[in-house]
């Protein structure tokens, strides 16, 4: 009698013919098989233990100084034509791709132990999961895969029922940069990545699995992966509403996923709930509305800016229990990173810190840590239906233009505008810091195929029935002329949401303008904020005359995609280039 188990477990006869491992070890996901990783990690010096009477079950792993964040030009989207990658990514024919890796791969485990990760993104019991086996030679990965994913026994004997999983192939190799290569097959349901220990490189259940192949696996099968935080805003009557928010990396998706109300809001008993801090699978359910899991068990998150003032919820989450990676050290052997008291001793390469080598905590240092231990964490994480999206948040760091917040007109324009979205970028990736660049629903690194068919599929699910969220754009990052945030932000945020759902449960009036609705005067409560009036009126400020600029390079962008852009998503640029056209012309005739 044959086994659903059977195709896996000839993969990995398969894969260690070919890459020739010591030995073989299927993970279980168990603390015995945790413990013991850690204290074979702790042997090899894989791993430092940081001071265990301040950080409990805390260490420190220190990757190659050559190998500190995403590769994206390394990155590729392997599909049978190169217009289904689109040039949003890049492309290598699946033949060449496949034979370029296995050369890499051919008895790369020698000496190592070939570990066989079962995971499942997504709670072990609803339909909305998908399932995964991560192959790898680097116990860190179990380690963290064990933490971000459900990961074990009964993972495997999900596998078993369904008899389909995604296969993912991951070797650290020598950590050489001129042979690292990070390589999907959407149409395979398959990963491969070579030369590379780092977080999302590494860990192929993250931004590998979560979002490139889940987005193509999302629009075969009518549902959408997303690099989105899901958060709970409980009001006083003891209603929540959940937001999925969408910004680039380390643009405070995690600092807004466990916001904390401002005093004020406290007192009257909002309460704000952590669903997820960085991926979002939606499904449209029976009844029109989107619901939501998060289909990650952990955070992955960056530790520099993680403060008491900006996040005291992630700060007490890894207090124990956690793996920090490229931080700093304390004389007391304390994880630190910039933002932090105390002074460091260790740089995140070891060295004795000097500020003349830069910053003693990589930019891009991270916590890996179980959602379950954040104070807001969410119960309802574990439901398997998901919970229901009331609206859908874009945003990113722009210093000026783009308004505190604005609420799309409909499903249409609320596509444009996360399609329109930009950001300066940060040190999560390789490359310039500081930059502007389009990053479309902050899905530009992660998006496993065509831009243009990815917006259409966002339209398709625009159709009779469905009761879609209300669509909003925010920007917490506006400048003032001395260089100055406007907005405090941080918990402040709470205000602006509070405005949102106001808008979605019909309390709110707003103003109309040609970008979107805004707030009307009055409509954003600030009380026990101290913002000048000017200040308010200049984040909600509408220069027609930039963003008829804006209208035009958002255009030219949406160019970029050819005959694949969906015509009323074109539409939808000209008919607010038009709106805006409009007040000068009726100005000009005054």
């Amino acid at each position: 009698m044959t086994s659903k188990l059977d195709s896996l477990d000839q993969w990995v006869n398969d894969v260690a013919a070919m890459t020739r491992p010591a030995k073989i070890h299927w993970c279980d996901g168990s603390d015995t098989e945790y413990r013991a990783l850690v204290q074979q990690m702790l042997q090899s010096g894989d791993l430092i233990e940081l001071n265990q009477q301040t950080h409990p079950g805390c260490y420190l792993h220190r990757s190659s100084p050559s190998d500190v964040a995403r590769v994206e030009h390394l990155t590729f989207v392997c599909t049978k034509d190169e217009a289904d990658a689109g040039p949003n990514n890049h492309w290598m024919a699946p033949a060449e791709a496949h034979a370029k890796m296995d050369a890499l791969f051919d008895g790369c485990m020698e000496g190592r132990t070939m570990y066989v990760i079962p995971y499942c993104m997504g709670p072990i019991d609803s339909p909305l999961s998908r399932c995964g086996v991560e192959i790898t030679d680097s116990p860190y990965v179990v380690a963290n895969m064990r933490t971000m994913t459900r990961m074990g026994a009964p993972a495997l004997a999900r596998i078993e029922r369904e008899g389909r999983f995604v296969k993912g192939l991951h070797s650290t190799g020598e950590l050489d940069p001129e042979r690292r290569f990070i390589i999907h097959f959407p149409e395979e349901l398959s990963i491969k990545s070579y030369g590379s220990g780092y977080g999302g490189n590494a860990l192929l259940g993250k931004k590998c699995h979560a979002l490139r192949i889940a987005s193509h696996q999302a629009r075969s099968e009518g549902w959408l992966a997303e690099h989105m935080l899901i958060v709970g805003i409980e009001n006083p009557q003891g209603e929540t509403h959940y937001v999925a928010a969408a910004f680039p990396s380390a643009c405070g998706k995690t600092n807004l996923a466990m916001l904390i109300p401002p005093e004020g809001y406290r007192k009257e008993g909002w309460r704000v709930w952590t669903v997820g801090d960085d991926i979002c699978w939606m499904r449209p359910g029976a009844d029109g509305r989107l619901y939501a899991i998060n289909p990650e068990a952990g955070f992955f998150g960056v530790a520099p800016g993680t403060s008491t003032l900006s996040n005291p919820n992630a700060l007490q989450t890894i207090s124990r229990d956690t793996i920090f990676t490229n931080v700093a050290v304390t004389a007391d052997n304390q994880p630190w990173w910039e933002g932090l008291p105390g002074t460091p001793v260790t740089d995140w390469q070891g060295r004795p810190y000097d500020p003349a080598n830069g910053p003693a905590a990589h930019p891009n240092s991270r916590f890996t840590v179980s959602a379950k231990q954040c104070p807001t964490w969410s119960p309802k994480a574990e439901d398997a239906q998901g919970v229901p999206i009331s609206a859908i948040m874009f945003g990113g760091r722009r210093p000026s233009l783009l308004p505190l917040v604005m609420e799309a007109r409909d499903w249409t324009h609320g596509v444009l505008m996360g399609a329109a979205m930009g950001s300066e970028t940060t040190a999560a990736a390789t490359g310039a810091v500081g930059v502007l660049r389009r990053d479309s629903m902050a899905m530009k690194p992660f998006c496993g195929y065509h831009y243009g068919d990815y917006f259409a599929h966002w339209l398709s699910l625009d159709k009779p029935g469905a009761k879609l969220p209300k669509v909003f754009h925010v920007n917490w990052f506006r400048k003032g002329k001395d260089g100055k945030f406007l907005w405090p932000g941080f918990g402040e945020n709470l205000r602006v949401l509070e405005w949102m759902i106001a808008r979605v449960e019909g309390k709110a009036g707003g103003v109309e303008t040609p970008i979107g609705t805004l707030p009307a005067h009055g409509e954003l409560k600030l009380e026990g904020l101290e913002l000048p009036r000017e200040t308010l009126a200049e984040l909600l400020t509408v220069d027609h005359a930039g963003w008829q600029t804006e209208l035009h390079a958002i255009g030219e962008y949406l160019d970029s995609f050819g005959t694949r852009l969906p015509a009323n998503l074109r539409q939808e640029q000209q008919r607010v280039a038009q709106a805006l056209e409009t007040p000068r012309k009726a100005a000009a005739h005054a």
